[in-house]
């Protein structure tokens, strides 16, 4: 051994030399060694590195497993799991930690958390509790939103960010419960069922759920047990609404996840899921409103053409009258000057003709007359002054010119507006845009 004064000669040893002679002593008297425990807090690093501990039920060791040596293994490692690894032991001498290194690894059995796991999973799916066809839709916007989990999680942070920045304007509800430990799965239940009492309608200005989300961080299969609880799960298989689990990494599950109507990888995800952006909406909105004034704006041109199209073939009532007028009176003219040229006989014969003249004339006046009115009812109900009287207002700028939309006026700007009946002068203190 090198680094570091023998043992026994008195002399103090550097902290990291020490190490390095710890190391070496048990590279000599181990090395190669095969173990076998369970797995616990296994993670994965972003290099391919894994990172765990095995367990049993006297001891704990920490262990590393390189990339390469990963890349061998056919299964994916759990917690809970029973294995047996081969390796080197070490020390980690930034923290002065005992480690193994695994060079390779192997099942040896399920751990008691794991098989224990397996034997629920496999009772309660044969009951039917995780059926797909249980599954239900999330709904789109919820009118509540209710959240279990502990009041010192970080998932508690996550979720309410989330939520906060995505759906400020939807109320949560949050019924808070322990999220590990003995008493957790008793007081998970509970809130929930306090939740499940708002599902309906609202009640003492607490708004109706119609989501539930059921989230904590990650941790080990023992960290996690709680969402493991058969009572926990029979109770969300029971809900009225939809329930969204966010429990632990994306690695993680649960009998709580296989419930539930849908499974998050993350707590934050879980939020996402029941959260449609609000400005989605709003963009939505403001795409139909174009819609709407584009349509109205080519059905008011359309029938605006049609007025003026009928105006035209109408023309001046005045004007025709006028011009039948002057037709009778020129009838009227030529009757009285055949009259005085005309012998009595003649008279007589001009008489006769006058009283059909006038007949005629009545007649065809008294039809003239009806196609007028008809004319002008026509015309009536195309009069924009209807419209006024329905409430609508006719605005104008200082211009004359027609003001449609919110957008073209300014704080203090006067404006014109025609009503059925007068006419008012405004002044513009807002301006709001739908």
């Amino acid at each position: 051994m090198t680094g570091g004064p023998p043992p026994g000669d008195g002399r103090v040893w550097a902290v990291g030399a020490l190490c390095k002679a710890v190391a070496d002593a048990l590279e000599a008297r181990f090395n190669p060694v095969a173990v076998q425990g369970e797995i616990t807090s296994f993670s994965q690093a972003a290099s391919g590195h894994c990172y765990f501990s095995l367990k049993d039920a006297h001891g704990n060791l920490r262990c590393a497993m390189f990339r390469r040596a990963a890349s061998l293994l056919d299964f994916q490692p759990r917690d809970g799991e029973r294995v047996e690894v081969r390796g080197r032991l070490s020390v980690y001498e930034a923290r002065g930690e005992l480690q193994l290194v695994v060079e390779s690894m192997r099942r040896a059995g399920h751990g008691s958390l794991f098989e224990e796991f397996l034997r629920r999973k496999e009772r309660l799916e044969t009951e039917g509790l995780f059926a797909s066809d249980r599954k239900r839709a999330l709904p789109t916007v919820p009118r509540g939103i209710g959240l279990v989990t502990s009041l010192g999680a970080a998932a508690l942070h996550d979720v309410v960010t989330a939520l906060r920045r995505r759906v400020p304007h939807i109320p949560v509800v949050l019924a808070p419960a322990s999220v590990q430990g003995v008493q957790a799965p008793a007081e998970l239940v509970r809130a929930l069922s306090r939740l499940y009492a708002l599902t309906e309608t609202a009640h003492a200005g607490w708004p109706a759920l119609d989501v539930i989300l059921l989230v904590r961080g990650g941790g080990a299969m023992e960290d996690l047990w709680a969402f493991n609880d058969e009572a926990l799960v029979r109770c969300i298989a029971a809900s009225p609404v939809p329930v969204v689990t966010g429990v632990g990494h994306e690695t993680d599950f649960t009998l709580a996840d296989f419930v539930a109507d849908v499974r998050a990888p993350t707590p934050t995800a879980a939020a996402e899921l029941v959260s449609v952006p609000r400005s989605v909406w709003l963009g939505a909105l403001d795409l139909l409103a174009g819609r709407l004034t584009d349509a109205t704006q080519r059905y008011v041109d359309r029938h605006q053409q049609r007025l003026d199209t009928a105006l035209a073939r109408l023309g001046r009532p005045s004007t025709r009258m006028a011009r039948q007028r002057a037709g009778l009176a020129n009838l009227q003219q030529r009757m009285r000057h055949a009259v005085l040229l005309k012998s009595e006989r003649q008279r007589h014969l001009l008489q006769g003709l006058q009283t059909d003249l006038v007949q005629k004339v009545a007649v065809r006046r008294s039809h003239h007359q009806k196609r007028l009115e008809k004319a002008e009812l026509r015309l009536g109900l195309l009069d924009p002054r209807l419209v006024l009287q329905r409430g609508y207002a006719w605005l104008r700028d200082a211009d004359g010119r027609t003001v449609s939309r919110a957008s073209d006026t300014l704080p203090g700007q006067f404006l014109h507006a025609t009503l059925a009946q007068g006419e008012v002068d405004l002044q513009v203190s807002s301006v709001r845009s739908l």
